[in-house]
């Protein structure tokens, strides 16, 4: 006996297409023209493709998109800064004569050339444009004072850090406040600080003064030094010379540790007050029957009294 099939059953096989159709359907969608004419092109392309690159003409040596390094823009450069500043970076760094703007490295590379600059204190932007073009945006190293040694003189910056002095000339050397008394050479290369925390102290003290140094008439800063006990000032204090002779006792650089175990001490502000005030009132610190000894240390008043013959030690640091 055969088992009758009920009505939805044999529906559902009618629905079904034969094996063979299918197959055919597949047949007629894989061999439709579009489709046999895109996998002609796909094999085409990989077996062409490596041969046309090769023929294809290379971007990084097409002229707008290579750039001379001595081309490298900045901008205005300060006085004080070398005007071919971009020449020194490009022969230190052994940059190439010609720059591709195509090297995914060459910003990173143009930004550590620049930083081995002793005159470059932060490299804030390197940026590439095109028609060929590259701009780096600097913020330079500015120098405050001049460390006087056996040697020469030495450039330093308001951290310390050591300038190149064959950047500067005679008549540059005499710009600046003179740091004398200072017994150590520096501890390294241009572009990095002199070692010496005495000296550091003087390149913030001189940071200061510089704006009013030749109002002023100074001549030196003097720096701390252990002969100073004979005058019995405390350690770590500095001291100032007038150009007619006189000293002023200034006390620690600004920003110095050692200010809050002074608490009787000055502001640095305070301090430059006194030094204007006192040369308004009596036309210079040498006036009227100098040289003295001036202490604008302390709070209540300043001092001054004649400069003693036994203080003659101090214009040795100055040989």
């Amino acid at each position: 006996m055969f088992a009758r099939r009920s009505r939805s059953q044999v529906e559902a096989d009618e629905e079904k297409p034969p094996r063979a159709s299918r197959a055919a359907g597949i047949a007629r969608q894989l061999y439709r023209p579009m489709t046999l004419a895109t996998a002609a092109a796909v094999v085409t392309a990989g077996l062409f493709l490596p041969r046309l690159m090769k023929e294809l003409p290379d971007l990084g040596e097409q002229r707008e998109y290579r750039i001379e390094s001595r081309r490298i823009e900045i901008a205005a450069l300060p006085h004080w800064v070398p005007h071919d500043l971009v020449a020194q970076v490009v022969d230190q760094a052994g940059l190439p004569a010609e720059l591709s703007l195509l090297d995914d490295g060459l910003a990173g590379e143009i930004a550590e050339a620049f930083r081995l600059s002793p005159w470059v204190d932060e490299v804030v932007s390197v940026r590439k444009s095109f028609p060929a073009k590259i701009a780096v945006v600097l913020n330079y190293r500015r120098p405050v004072g001049m460390v006087e040694v056996k040697q020469g003189k030495y450039p330093i910056d308001a951290h310390g850090v050591l300038l190149p002095p064959q950047d500067f000339s005679v008549a540059d050397t005499r710009a600046y406040p003179v740091v004398s008394g200072v017994v150590s050479t520096p501890q390294g290369p241009a572009g990095t600080r002199w070692g010496d925390g005495v000296v550091e102290g003087a390149a913030r003290l001189a940071a200061e003064l510089g704006p009013l140094w030749k109002k002023l008439e100074l001549a030196a800063i003097v720096c701390p030094r252990t002969t100073e006990r004979r005058l019995k000032i405390d350690e770590g204090v500095f001291v100032l010379m007038s150009k007619g002779g006189s000293r002023i006792i200034w006390g620690h650089a600004p920003g110095d540790t050692a200010d809050a175990d002074h608490p009787g001490e000055l502001s640095t502000k305070q301090k430059i007050g006194r030094l204007t005030e006192y040369v308004k009132r009596f036309g210079g610190f040498d006036k009227p029957q100098g040289p003295y000894q001036i202490d604008i240390r302390h709070w209540r008043d300043i001092s001054r009294t004649p400069l003693s013959a036994e203080l003659e030690w101090l214009d040795q640091v100055r040989e």
